[in-house]
């Protein structure tokens, strides 16, 4: 699938282009299936919000498939693996990248994002970003985890720091960053309190493990999380909504609290009182982007505890327009995912 153009469904079409061809360093991979994500869904609208975005772009960045074809220099990997990569490529040469630090790459390149992405039959990726998937966990669950589970684990543990035994509140708790990390925070001890708009969503995020899941319009979110903590109040609340749970957010902290904003879905701007934040002595982080050690962290828990999101609906390559309305009615829970 081929974007021309900003704008509608209309700006998208199914074309042939030419098959991509391996550098020393490269694998070509069969797509199997490919996972959708919000991006996808604005850099169509317009602009595009990646460095270095260009037209004519193929969108996608989560892929899970098998390898047909293999670089000159790569060893590690052989056709016919089962496997999912990292989006995010690098440059493969600075020093961000040497030190894994990818996402901070002053020459990022992103599968889906300005490079060409797994909408498509093959898809090109640098063998370093490549992890096989086992022989246990099928290729329709791996779709599931690269992009949502990478974020959530930056977020809980490597900026988070959620220790066993502290309580975490998640907004948009359906949403697959979210669910990645009430599954994410359960594994490691801690008590999850979910917020979601609905009752199917709140049952999602039961289902993920969350260990109290009240609406957004709960009319005292605070006094609930202070009865559920026995008066403590959250230790750390994950915010990638921004503007519309800022003050929730604030609110459900306790003493020495950890606020972890990820996202703003829902608005850039915010107030709040400074001495409100140094005399509760809150501490309020930045996930910015996951590492590579993240995401090889976050798919190894993935794998050996059989983690994944559920499939909110499943689409054919020609029916992404449709697919891409179902993903931006918000009413999903888990990923959207093509089958080329």
């Amino acid at each position: 699938m081929v974007q021309t153009d900003f704008g509608g469904t209309e700006v998208v079409s199914l074309q042939d282009v030419p098959e991509p061809v391996c550098g020393p360093r490269d694998v070509v991979v069969e797509v199997a299936y490919c996972g959708l994500n919000r991006l996808d869904l604005l850099q169509r609208k317009g602009p595009g919000l990646i460095p270095g975005f260009r037209l004519p772009h193929v969108p996608g960045m989560d892929f899970a498939g098998t390898v047909v074809a293999t670089g000159s220099a790569v060893s590690s990997i052989v056709p016919g693996d089962r496997v999912i990569a990292d989006p995010t490529q690098g440059c493969g040469s600075c020093p961000r990248c040497a030190a894994g630090d990818r996402a901070y790459c002053a020459s990022p390149r992103i599968i889906g994002g300005n490079i060409p992405g797994a909408l498509a039959e093959y898809v090109l990726s640098s063998a370093e970003t490549i992890i096989r998937v086992p022989p246990s966990v099928s290729l329709a669950a791996a779709v599931t985890l690269p992009t949502a589970f990478a974020t959530a684990w930056h977020a809980v543990h490597t900026v988070g720091a959620l220790h066993t035994g502290e309580t975490l509140v998640v907004h948009a708790a359906a949403s697959p960053v979210s669910l990645a990390a009430i599954a994410l925070a359960k594994r490691a001890g801690a008590a999850v309190v979910a917020f979601a708009g609905s009752e199917a969503k709140l049952a999602a995020a039961r289902t993920a493990g969350a260990d109290l899941a009240l609406r957004n319009d709960d009319p005292d979110p605070a006094k609930a999380v202070s009865a559920f903590t026995d008066g403590a109040g959250a230790d750390l609340v994950l915010d990638h909504v921004g503007t519309d749970t800022w003050r929730t957010s604030l609110d459900c902290l306790g003493i020495g609290g950890r606020l972890l904003m990820l996202g703003n879905t829902s608005g850039d701007q915010v107030a709040f009182s400074l001495s409100e934040v140094f005399h509760r002595g809150l501490k309020l982080l930045g996930a910015g982007g996951y590492t590579a050690a993240d995401f090889a962290a976050a798919t190894s828990a993935c794998f050996a505890d059989s983690l994944h999101l559920p499939t909110a609906t499943q689409f054919p390559l020609e029916d992404l327009a449709d697919a891409w309305d179902v993903l931006g009615a918000r009413e999903t829970i888990g990923k959207v995912v093509i089958a080329p």
